[in-house]
């Protein structure tokens, strides 16, 4: 039988080398491996809860439909702070009177290997419908810029998910394998997605909850799980033709376990019918669950995240209510935003020169005393300016690769804040704050783990 063994050597390479002169294979300290499939690591790995974790579905399995975010190879010309500043890029693109040399060297717009500017502008210039194409994209967690969604400028535009994006859904936003130790790679959003919205290591999954077609064709899955009905129906008004992205399997599975009548749009009673709403409210209250991410974290180092089902319809029920909570305060929402924590009340130029985080502590001393030290917990935008009440678990909460609230000023460094971006930053404290009380709640619903 075929032995697998393993060891592995830390330190300096002046060490690293000496140790690799002074032993051998023989004298080497190895540790037996038994790698498993499906994985087959090569490197030792905490698989003791896999088969409890393994009962739950795989989310690609469950939304079947995916991309990854797009990638545009040009941000700094197809998305802006400004729809108005990027209309008139755009406008300048199609503009005939300039060259394709002087078009290319204002935009910094080199040809790639699957994209030539000349004939990118000559299709854009005979299209009728191109300002039709001004949408918006979650760039970054909680920061939504405008975008020119358009095949013409855009390499990789995902339209086979990204099409149902523009209209009215959601969709979940996770990955197939998390390389940092926070394990908060979970989002969600209702617009277009960039490929790096949750993380700059690795592009982001979409998992749009409902798609779109001309069809009026959807689905009625009834208890017992086996009995799939197709009906014709009427779309809700205002949203089309449209079904979920849902796996028949997965649906009925759900079904069986809560013993309901699934119906194709919306949400359910949860008394005798269930929609892809609660669905979707649930799963992203267990993938906020701090126990979830603790439990599997070498997991979900490797696959997309798996979702446990319960055949407590109470315990169902709950998670869904913190989970559209959730949903809610991500999408920005949530009535409770407008309940403002932070303060910004100093007058000055608005303008993002040097972000820092002080407390009441630190304030006189890096200042050089210059306000008396009498602040508490500041999220300074410049020398005099700052965001006051932003409470130290809030101001390190990440998003995926991302710490929320910092990224979200750094990304505006000498831009001048408008009285929408205090506001909306504002906002943001709020729901970050929001969302650490919810997950703490979530995890106190949960009675055990693994869920049953």
């Amino acid at each position: 039988m075929t032995k697998v063994q393993y060891a592995d050597l830390w330190g300096l390479r002046k060490a690293k080398y000496k140790r690799l002169l002074e032993d051998d294979f023989t004298t080497t300290g190895w540790e037996g491996l038994e790698p498993l499939a499906p994985y087959f690591f090569l490197v030792p790995k905490e698989f003791d809860l896999y088969g409890e974790y393994a009962r739950g579905w795989s989310i690609a399995d469950a939304l079947p439909l995916t991309s990854t975010g797009i990638k545009t190879h040009r941000d700094h010309f197809v998305i802006d702070f400004e729809e108005d500043h990027l209309r008139a890029a755009i406008t300048a693109f199609r503009n005939k009177i300039l060259s394709d040399d002087e078009v290319r060297e204002r935009f910094t717009l080199p040809d790639t290997r699957d994209w030539r500017l000349p004939e990118a502008r000559a299709r854009l210039q005979s299209r009728e419908d191109w300002e039709d194409n001004f949408k918006l994209c979650l760039y970054r967690p909680f920061d939504i810029r405008p975008i020119y969604y358009s095949a013409d400028v855009i390499e990789l535009a995902r339209p086979e998910v990204m099409r149902h994006m523009l209209r009215r859904n959601m969709a979940l936003l996770t990955m197939r394998r998390i390389r940092t130790e926070t394990y908060t790679h979970f989002l969600v959003a209702r617009h277009v997605v960039g490929k790096d919205a949750v993380s700059v290591r690795d592009s982001c999954n979409v998992f749009p909850l409902y798609v779109y077609s001309d069809s009026k064709e959807q689905q009625r899955v009834k208890r017992g799980g086996s009995a799939i009905a197709l009906a014709l129906f009427e779309s809700r008004p205002g949203y089309g033709s449209r079904k979920p992205n849902l796996s028949t399997a997965f649906v009925a599975a759900v079904a069986d376990k809560l013993v309901l009548d699934f119906i194709p749009d919306g949400k359910g009673d949860l008394e005798s019918t269930f929609g892809p709403e609660d669905v979707f409210h649930y799963m992203y209250a267990v993938f906020h669950s701090p126990t979830y991410r603790e439990r599997y974290a070498e997991f979900l180092k490797i696959d997309f995240p798996r979702l446990p089902l319960t055949s407590d319809l109470g315990l169902f029920r709950a998670l869904a209510e913190k989970g559209e909570d959730l949903v809610a305060l991500h999408l920005m929402e949530s009535r409770t935003l407008y309940q403002p924590i932070a303060k910004f009340h100093v007058k000055g130029s608005n303008e993002v020169e040097k972000v820092r985080y002080l407390e009441t502590s630190e304030v006189s001393e890096d200042l050089g005393g210059l306000d008396g030290g009498v602040a508490s917990r500041r999220v300074y935008i410049n020398k005099s300016q700052y965001f006051e009440g932003v409470e130290p678990e809030v101001w390190g909460f990440h998003i995926g690769g991302y710490q929320v609230l910092e990224k979200w000023l750094k990304d505006r460094k000498g831009r001048t804040l408008s009285y929408d971006d205090v506001t909306h930053y504002g906002k943001i404290v709020v729901a970050l704050k929001e969302t650490i009380r919810l997950m703490q709640e979530i995890d106190a619903i949960i009675p055990s783990w693994p869920i049953e």
